[in-house]
């Protein structure tokens, strides 16, 4: 497809922190977002994603979505968006692959323990966790820290939820070092990414709940639109099994959530003529339909009262939030509990020391943390495990 002129650019990037211009640059014939995609793919923050949790806490079935599954899900989806509005696939692909690697082990259970850790010392947040990964804690290269990722990758991981009009500490800093025009709208790679995550949790988490027993069929038909959706998936295919119909169910959402985003975009752009008129819009041009904002809306708020928030998962989340808490308390009271690599870079002093303990933390994998704290408390953690 041809290039929309409000695409971004690889050869007219924003640049990079540390500038590299060796022979990183010149390895094959990628642009600029094709080695952004290639760093994050092969960075150590983006394998761990296997191991952490995504609804369900370290699941023992083959078939539960973890981080890194979902990433590759959204990615699927914003490539497809993008292609369909003649955006940067690229560009969006990156985003969407590491829009994760700041969460730490068992999702927002883990989050909030390291927010609670870190309360006197700025908090603790998992976006701006992704940046700092990035670019300060990943370091695979000899002459820089982080990834040096293009301006326009981190700009869109920096606002992955819209423009951030009031930075903590961690998204403060990185910005300080180099500005990311923190309190614009990004590109419209970013914004599609954005929804892209929507669409993909939104569809694919009731894919697991239906399988782990969480969520019932009769529930999910009380919302109107996923009834009328049931009704023509079983006239199509009146003889399937009941497991084929749920899984084409979701299917056709996901297909409908993309096609709606395709047209009301499409719409939204008509007539913009360049990347900065993008942003001189002021506004999220990149999305769902009012109409289908309104339906998404409904099925995250069924989504949090049926499984987010369902019994079994608080038990488990309050769990795996006292195994971070205990982790945290334990480097925090004896750093000799750490690697030496981790040890070695550890400030003398708060908040920078307790800001670094949070980081090794953030970058365990649920199995990871598990194992640590068995290992220092001499008993393995009970009960996290719910399906």
């Amino acid at each position: 497809m041809t290039r929309a002129p409000y695409a971004a650019d690889p050869e007219a990037h924003g640049g990079r922190e540390f500038g590299s211009t060796g022979a990183g640059e010149r390895r094959g014939p990628r642009s600029a977002f094709q080695r952004d995609r290639d760093r994050i793919i092969h960075s150590m923050s983006f394998r761990r994603l296997k191991s952490k949790t995504q609804v369900f806490i370290a699941p023992e079935g083959d078939h539960y979505r973890t981080r890194l599954t979902h990433s590759l899900e959204v990615a699927q989806i914003g490539r497809v968006i993008a292609r369909a509005l003649g955006l940067d696939e690229d560009l969006t692909e990156a985003l969407c692959l590491a829009h994760d690697l700041g969460h730490p082990p068992f999702g927002h259970a883990g989050e909030a323990a390291l927010g609670d850790a870190l309360a006197r010392h700025g908090g603790f947040c998992h976006n701006a966790q992704t940046l700092r990964t990035v670019m300060r804690i990943e370091c695979p290269y000899p002459d820089h820290d982080g990834l040096d990722l293009t301006w326009d990758v981190l700009e869109g991981l920096a606002k992955h939820n819209g423009p951030v009009r009031a930075p903590g500490w961690a998204l403060a800093e990185l910005d300080a070092a180099f500005p990311l025009q923190l309190d614009a709208w990004p590109s419209l790679e970013a914004q599609v990414a954005a929804v892209a995550d929507d669409i993909a949790y939104d569809n694919h988490d009731i894919d697991d709940g239906l399988r782990a027993g969480f969520l019932a069929l009769d529930e999910l038909l009380t919302l109107d639109f996923l009834a009328d959706a049931w009704r023509a998936v079983e006239k199509r295919f009146p003889r399937a099994p009941r497991e084929r119909l749920l899984r084409e169910l979701v299917r056709d959402q996901i297909g409908m959530m993309v096609n709606d985003v395709i047209a009301h975009t499409a719409a939204m752009v008509r007539g913009l003529g360049s990347v900065a008129e993008v942003r001189a819009a002021g506004r999220q041009l990149a999305g769902f339909s009012p109409a289908m904002a309104a339906q998404e809306r409904r099925l995250k708020a069924f989504m949090y009262e049926r499984l987010y928030y369902h019994p079994e998962q608080i038990a488990a989340a309050e769990r795996a939030r006292d195994v971070v808490a205990r982790l945290y308390a334990a480097y925090a009271q004896d750093a000799r509990l750490m690697p030496e690599a981790w040890q070695a870079r550890l400030p003398a002093q708060n908040p920078e020391r307790a800001r670094v303990i949070a980081d090794f933390i953030a970058g365990m994998s649920d199995r990871f943390a598990i194992e640590a704290v068995a290992r220092i408390y001499g008993k393995r953690p009970e009960g996290l495990i719910n399906v």
